[in-house]
């Protein structure tokens, strides 16, 4: 879709419309039931030459790709995905973080700073955006990794600060990470800014941050209670009952595959906050046989 996009604005370069229908208009024209041919648009400047050596990359393999990534890289420096392609290749950690780095200032010379003054809230939206926020993602990722969580966080809050609506998904990372290293007014915030967020670590982050605040309150286990029915399979992850052993490639909401990637982000809040796998543990158990018991009496009634 980027190369796709990278297309459109190549087409409309020059053109003078009156208004955003005739655009369009002549956009669908020109795109809309046609094969995408890379070459009939082509490249302005040596960014763009070089980000369409990464699109053909992206479609490659192996040696391919680094060779594509290379040459992109001596077209134009500034090309982040670039280096968002290396670093997927390297071998070690270190050398993937350094890869990312450069990746994201190159993205930040590419971009300018006009941009950035210009555009925060709307990263995702813009696609020449999108390279440099790759970088950024995965630099953030080398430092969760790495152990180094004070910059991992201030990397994820700068990919939420730069967009918002979170594309990347960089918020389920986040916030367990800001209650595992104190920080629960910011996790806070991070829970109201997205307050229908419906995907599992969510309501279990809220019902840890409640946790942290009061201990075992009825409003705490109210939240909890709520958790439990949006995947009923985290806690056996949770409190040691179970161990993952795959790592799934897609989950659906409440399934198992969802609470395997969840624990892999909350995990850690868990672990470092006392007393909560016991209350967690103990309030499973406790609302699993109540469960039983409504299960029961309706039997009875029956």
């Amino acid at each position: 879709m980027e190369a796709f996009h990278a297309q459109m604005d190549r087409f409309v370069e020059g053109k003078e419309f009156e208004t955003d229908e005739e655009l369009n208009e002549a956009i669908n024209r020109e795109f809309v039931g046609r094969p995408a041919d890379e070459l009939k648009y082509p490249p302005r400047t040596p960014l763009e030459e070089a980000q369409d050596l990464c699109f053909r990359a992206f479609d490659s393999v192996g040696r391919r790709r680094i060779a594509l990534a290379r040459q992109a890289l001596n077209v134009c420096p500034d090309c982040a995905d670039a280096y968002v392609l290396l670093a997927e290749h390297a071998f070690e950690p270190e050398k993937a973080a350094e890869l990312y780095a450069a990746g994201a200032q190159a993205g930040r010379r590419a971009l300018g700073v006009a941009f950035f003054q210009e555009n925060v809230g709307d990263f995702w939206d813009i696609h020449q955006s999108r390279p440099f926020m790759r970088a950024l993602a995965g630099l953030a990722q080398c430092q969760m990794d790495s152990e180094n969580l004070a910059d991992a966080a201030a990397t994820y809050r700068e990919l939420l600060r730069l967009n918002p609506n979170d594309n990347q998904g960089n918020r389920f990372i986040l916030l367990p990470l800001l209650i595992a290293t104190g920080q629960d007014d910011q996790a806070t915030e991070i829970v109201d800014q997205y307050p229908e967020e419906f995907q599992a670590t969510w309501p279990y982050c809220r019902a840890l941050l409640a946790f942290r605040r009061e201990g075992d309150t009825p409003e705490a286990d109210k939240l909890l209670k709520h958790a439990i029915r949006v995947n009923r399979h985290l806690p056996r992850f949770l409190t040691g009952k179970a161990e993952p052993d795959y790592w799934p490639e897609s989950y659906g909401f409440g399934s198992e595959e969802e609470a395997i990637i969840c624990i892999a982000e909350s995990g850690r809040a868990w672990q470092a906050t006392p007393g909560a796998i016991d209350w967690l543990r103990t309030s499973s158990r406790r609302l699993a046989k109540q469960a039983r018991q409504r299960k029961t009496r309706r039997k009875r009634k029956q």
